[in-house]
């Protein structure tokens, strides 16, 4: 016999299915007492009728046929008990419902069975008193959505299986004692009192599985958007380092090679080879670059410090823009003390003053460019400043972090997205990027980044804030 589904089909075993909580174990374990006492009493029941032992205490030893009988409708009513709950544990684990005609016919035989048992000897009337559980459950669940008129057909049931307890004990005796009145109507009331208790708890259950089938498909649509904005925030990220890196890179490649061709075309070897030369050497920091990135190791930064990578990136800009046949004249200011800058911070400064310096060669037709680089207390800030034609403030204010982004060329020529990248990294480090410029009087793009304060100084030397490339 099944110790885990109830006694019928109803929508409980779904309701549990996979959900190992303290509820669905209480709703098994009154189950499994259920069908033990339903076993217990029937066969306490059968032995006594078979031993012959009346409620009065006179013996009377059935005899043969009446023995027949008995053991036959008792072993009639433990098969038909046993088929409902395999048949029904059997289809819940398919996910399918025995249905609410099958579950009524099967409770009529169980029923009929223990009818005839009682009619032949009244001691297999106690096993009215698991039943009674029995017939409230099916009740309910033949019912379906008219769930007062299956309490009110379970409790009509119910009495009356108590009334037929009362006459059995009461024909075995001499009138009517008060133990065949008293004790089916308290068992009655008891089993109305524990199945209201159960269907609480059945639909408490079932509550809980909603709400835990609801969080499971919230979580797994969180999963899905972490994922989402991850992959989104890695091509930015991949968006911006490529722009500042290879994209510059490959750029000046472009120009110095032209440059080249044009010299070879005049004749001058020399100067050709020279430009030759730069181009060389870009194509030799754009494969570090692009190695970097296979590797998933930092680019950009040397290692050697903030100042003397930002001295190398103005070098390196300088000599691209000669080679290029259109030179600026390029340095490098510091105030304050130098101090030791956090990987993230210095990497992202780095690629910034790139971008920038790559945006006055390419569109402001400058002839001096300066890196301001000021180390001041809690805070690092870079100025790269060029006395160019200038851009229209306005037009360069669209191109912020989370704001409108796009590659088509704008009336100064360029596509924006070398600022926006800027503007992003220093976001992304707590600190932020502003353009000042005017047509005509050269431009200004500010960097401030908040360094960490410890209590040796405004910043370690192993400190790391959130990595640009983690971004």
């Amino acid at each position: 016999m099944s110790s885990t589904p109830p006694p019928t089909t109803t929508s409980a075993p779904v309701a549990e299915a996979g959900e190992p909580s303290g509820t669905a174990a209480v709703l098994a374990g009154l189950r499994v007492i259920l069908h033990v006492a339903f076993a217990a009493m029937l066969a306490v029941g059968l032995a006594r009728a078979l031993a012959g032992v009346r409620a009065a205490g006179a013996g009377q030893t059935p005899g043969p046929f009446t023995t027949v009988v008995l053991v036959g409708l008792s072993v009639a009513l433990a098969a038909v008990y046993l088929a409902g709950t395999v048949v029904e544990r059997r289809r819940w684990r398919r996910g399918a419902d025995v249905g609410r005609g099958a579950a009524a016919v099967w409770l009529a035989v169980v029923l009929g069975l223990w009818g005839l048992l009682v009619a032949h000897h009244p001691d297999v009337a106690w096993v009215a008193f698991p039943l009674f559980f029995v017939v409230l459950h099916v009740a309910g669940h033949v019912a379906g959505r008219h769930r007062r008129l299956g309490r009110v057909a379970g409790t009509l049931l119910v009495l009356a299986m108590a009334g037929v307890v009362g006459l059995s004990m009461a024909a075995a005796g001499e009138g009517v004692p008060p133990a065949a009145v008293i004790g089916p109507l308290v068992g009655a009331v008891v089993a109305l009192v524990l199945s209201g208790a159960y269907r609480a708890l059945l639909e408490e259950s079932e509550r809980q599985r909603a709400v835990a089938e609801a969080l499971r498909a919230t979580r797994a649509d969180l999963a899905a958007s972490q994922r989402s904005a991850g992959a989104l925030a890695e091509r930015e990220r991949l968006a911006r380092d490529i722009h500042d890196t290879l994209t510059q890179g490959l750029a000046s490649i472009v120009l110095v090679s032209r440059a080249a061709q044009d010299a070879l075309r005049d004749g001058d070897a020399a100067l050709a080879g020279e430009r030759l030369e730069t181009v060389r050497a870009t194509a030799a920091e754009s494969l570090a670059d692009s190695r970097a990135f296979v590797r998933e190791l930092r680019s950009g930064a040397t290692g050697a410090g903030l100042v003397e990578s930002l001295e190398a990136a103005v070098r390196a800009f300088a000599a691209q823009q000669a080679a290029a046949g259109t030179p600026v004249a390029a340095d490098v200011d510091v105030v304050g003390e130098a101090v030791p800058v956090p990987e993230a911070v210095e990497t992202a400064l780095v690629r910034a003053v790139r971008a920038s310096l790559a945006n006055v060669g390419q569109h402001a037709s400058a002839e001096r460019a300066r890196v301001s680089l000021a180390f001041l207390p809690g805070e690092i800030t870079v100025d790269v400043a060029d006395d160019g034609r200038g851009v229209d403030p306005a037009g360069v204010d669209g191109y912020r972090a989370g704001g409108p982004r796009t590659d088509a060329p704008r009336t100064d020529g360029s596509t924006g997205v070398g600022l926006a990248g800027v503007r992003e990294r220093m976001e992304l480090l707590g600190g932020e990027a502003a353009v000042e410029s005017a047509p005509g009087e050269g431009t200004v793009v500010a960097l401030r980044v908040p360094l960490p304060r410890t209590p040796s100084g405004p910043a370690r030397e192993d400190d790391r804030g959130p990595s640009v490339e983690d971004a």
